[in-house]
């Protein structure tokens, strides 16, 4: 008879009838526990196990009911007998019938964790880890995780009163998750691991153990060279072997579920407020960013985005904290790849610090302003560290990227720096005033020189095209000196494309330039048509900005590099003579006594034209143009020391009265340079021909604001001002000088005209003598005279505009007749179809 078929109807007592697995189990069981499992009773169950696979189920069963009946009655040694026997038979057996054995050791497993014995939970927790490590050759369609993940992630919380058993239980919870972390990601089926209910159990158990780390050197954490530490290493230290398993979890991360894996970390810093200080934040975030694939950076930086968006009303601090995240975040993604959040980043960051002046000058100051002094500038101190933070971010991200979306970041962060004069710009200004507008120049001038660092393009037509150009040299027309040192270095950093400042540093003359081994190549065809379309820009701003009042001995030293870098790296012999003539034409401004100019100011631009000089003559290696220049050097080292670098930027140099242009020997002659340039083949025809800057509107409206500011500090009465004449455009030299005369219009052709026009030198002198008298105009009448000049013009083109219009729009007939005014009333004249006239398309 088979007895094991018929086990239901056999009475349990008689041993001899009972089914053989269950004898067998039977036998691994000593009677006294502490004698541990007999390993020839094991032996022999797991051969009955491997041999009758069909039966592992019931022997699987078995072991349960007994395991449950141990577990309430407190016998804890054959409890370790249980789960030491269903270990064996996990590792020995691997046939399909193995699946529901399975069922029935984590059932097991499941009731040593839910008891509140250490031990018992930390031997279950072993039991799963074995488990898990185990490859099963078919994936389960049926089986969860969910108790093991909530059981596993309330241990790692656990708040035992003993320190080392507290510990115990932590590292078994974090080992238990490991477990089913691995066996759990590789299984297509098991990929609802992933979702937000158990992320939100995983990550932050492993978290919260990875704060508890006060004695661990943490400064390595995050970096790639830091190895990963076992499990066994780190099993007496939760923080260690969870900073392992949160490693290991982001590696296997997917596509898809990158999103559900860090939020639950910024929710964890959020609910531990650990913002401020956020050490440990920056060192999960180069976790993360070192752990997960590079091709998935993007979406950690789209959370940290999403994530500053949410806290734009929190403390400073705060938000500081997170973009000091974002900093290491887009640090390590900007070595790799960023995917297409780019402008992303650069947009909501700027929207960040245009709201940070805004809660600095705007109205939740004026809000504050009856809390104390100290309060006051405790906030406006917050508000810097946020303000700092964001600068630094956008230029160490802007500056670790590709040359090619480099130029695109350039682009964007110029179009959000408010100019004005401008139709429109990216800030209202009108909000936070003109300390805010100036704030946000500074810091935004600031993030462009670190993204610019380090570009190196081929041509500057597509280094400095002209919407990037345009605006930045309009900033050189305000006056504010700081303003006009960044856009020097901003010049310099896209244009020295050999790094030769640091061999320029400083104004001074320089000896012998060859010493320097200065870097250099032929100019391109490129480079020449942009200096042909861009250089009279460069001139103008270089000319204009050494009129500046407020300039100090920093601004004198840029400009010099600027004329210095122009010198290297763009001028063809035709450049040559232009920065010559720019030369002579700043000599001539600071001996001029039409020009407001105190003596320190007209000392140092006589100072930066030798010092130039001196260079320019090196650097072109003509003989005679270097002597003259050496020669006038000398004379002034003797009787005006005050008109060399080295002397007028000291702190304490003797400045004269005034300066005496007659003696000539002191000053440069365009005479004698222009004959030196012909002699080594320069067209110096052009050293003739004065140098008069293009002056444009905007810089003569900036004047007149500045006439009207020092007048009167009126702020509103300013605004309107300022907002009346930015809406005067070129049209008011234009329409004066560009509508011929009704004379010249009925002027007979002879030969003498055509000579006329031929002749290009006439027609230079009437321009430049336009050009004298348009400037004095500008600068010598008073605001009202031009205020009504550009009234009148304005009217007379609306009036010509009218006109043109009601020649040109006039009603279609219709055959209900024409409508016209005779003696005050309207009369119909009726218009036949036959005499009305329709395009030629029409008829048919």
């Amino acid at each position: 008879m088979d007895w094991e078929s018929n086990e239901s109807g056999v009475c349990g007592c008689c041993g001899p009838l009972r089914p053989r697995y269950k004898r067998l189990v039977d036998n691994i069981f000593p009677e006294d526990p502490k004698d541990g499992l007999s390993k020839s009773d094991m032996e022999k169950l797991t051969f009955y196990a491997v041999s009758a696979p069909e039966k592992l189920d019931r022997i699987g069963a078995y072991l349960a009911e007994r395991l449950s009946r141990d577990v309430v009655r407190h016998r804890y040694g054959n409890v370790v007998i249980a789960m030491e026997a269903l270990d064996q038979l996990l590792m020995a057996c691997h046939s399909q019938s193995i699946k529901p054995f399975v069922e029935s050791f984590l059932h097991m497993v499941a009731k040593l964790l839910e008891s509140r014995e250490p031990d018992l939970q930390v031997l279950g927790t072993n039991s799963f880890v074995k488990f898990a490590n185990i490859e099963e050759d078919t994936p389960s369609y049926h089986r969860r995780y969910d108790f093991f993940v909530s059981q596993f992630s309330a241990m790692c919380h656990s708040t035992h009163e003993d320190p080392d058993t507290r510990s115990r239980i932590r590292v078994a919870g974090i080992k238990g998750l490991q477990g089913v972390v691995r066996k759990t990601v590789n299984d297509e089926l098991q990929a609802i691991i992933w979702e937000p209910q158990h992320m939100d159990k995983l990550i932050p158990s492993m978290l919260f153990n990875m704060q508890d780390a006060d004695d661990l050197d943490r400064n390595g954490a995050g970096h790639p060279s830091t190895p990963c530490v076992s499990v066994q290493d780190g099993e007496e230290n939760p923080s260690t072997l969870a900073e392992s398993c949160f490693r290991e979890l982001l590696g296997r991360a997917a596509y898809g579920n990158m999103n559900n894996a860090v939020r639950p970390v910024l929710v964890h810093l959020d609910n531990h407020h650990l913002w401020e200080p956020n050490e440990f934040a920056v060192s999960c975030f180069r976790i993360i960013m070192y752990s997960i694939q590079a091709q998935h950076s993007h979406h950690v930086i789209q959370q940290v985005l999403g994530h500053l968006d949410t806290h734009n009303k929190n403390t400073p601090r705060v938000r500081a904290g997170i973009v000091q995240v974002l900093l290491e975040t887009v640090a390590i993604a900007a070595k790799g790849s960023v995917g297409p959040t780019v402008l992303e980043v650069f947009d909501t960051l700027l929207k960040h610090l245009r709201m940070s002046v805004d809660l600095e000058l705007g109205e939740s100051s004026r809000r504050n302003s009856a809390c104390s002094a100290s309060s006051g500038r405790a906030k406006e101190s917050d508000e810097r560290i946020v303000q700092n933070a964001i600068i630094r971010t956008v230029g160490f991200f802007g500056g670790n990227l590709p040359d090619y979306q480099r130029a695109e970041v350039m682009m964007f962060i110029m179009g959000k720096v408010p100019v004005y004069g401008t139709p429109c710009h990216a800030l209202d200004t009108v909000k936070i005033g003109h300390q805010g507008t100036k704030r946000i120049q500074t810091m935004l001038l600031s993030s462009l020189i670190m993204v610019t660092s380090g570009f190196k393009s081929k041509s500057m037509t597509g280094a400095l095209p002209s919407p990037f150009l345009d605006p930045l040299l309009s900033i050189s027309l305000m006056e504010d000196g700081e303003l006009r040192q960044l856009v020097l270095e901003i010049l310099h950093n896209i244009i020295d494309r050999h790094d030769n400042r640091a061999k320029l540093r400083g104004i001074r003359i320089i000896p012998n330039v060859g010493a320097l081994k200065i870097k250099r190549e032929k100019i391109s065809k490129q480079d020449v048509a942009f200096m042909k379309k861009h250089g009279q820009q460069l001139y103008r701003h270089i000319y204009l900005g050494c009129k500046e009042d407020d300039n100090a001995h920093k601004n004198f030293e840029l400009l010099f590099t600027t004329l210095a870098v122009l010198t290297i790296e763009l001028a063809n012999e035709d450049v040559v003579i232009e920065l010559v003539r720019l030369a002579v034409a700043l000599q001539d401004m600071a001996l001029s006594t039409e020009e407001n100019l105190s003596m320190w100011l007209r000392c140092s631009v006589l100072a930066l034209v030798a010092a130039y000089l001196n260079f320019l003559g090196q650097m072109i290696a003509n003989t005679a143009f270097c002597q003259h220049v050496s020669k006038v050097i000398e004379l002034r080292n003797m009787d005006a020391p005050y008109l060399l670098p080295e002397h007028v930027f000291r702190d304490k140099c003797s400045l004269p009265e005034r300066l005496d242009k007659d003696d000539a020997a002191l000053f440069f002659q365009s005479a004698d340079m222009a004959d030196s340039l012909a002699g080594a083949g320069y067209n110096a025809d052009r050293l003739n021909v004065p140098y008069v800057p293009q002056v444009t509107v905007l810089y003569t409206v900036g004047k007149i604001l500045h006439r009207c500011k020092q007048t009167s500090r009126d702020e509103d009465r300013l605004t309107r001002r300022k907002s009346l004449v930015d809406t005067v455009s070129l049209q008011v030299d234009i329409l004066a000088s560009s509508l011929p005369d009704k004379s010249q219009l009925a002027e007979e052709i002879t030969f003498e005209t055509l000579k006329k026009a031929i002749d290009t030198s006439v027609l230079e002198d009437q321009e430049r003598e336009r050009r004298r008298q348009v400037m004095e105009k500008f600068q010598k009448a008073p605001f009202e005279e031009i205020a009504a000049h550009c009234e009148s013009k304005a009217n007379m083109l609306h009036e010509r505009l009218t006109h043109i219009f009601e020649l040109t729009i006039r009603p279609p007939p219709s055959p209900s007749g024409v409508v016209s005014v005779s003696s005050g009333h309207a009369q119909h004249q009726s218009v036949p179809v036959y005499e009305m006239k329709f395009p030629d398309l029409c008829v048919y």
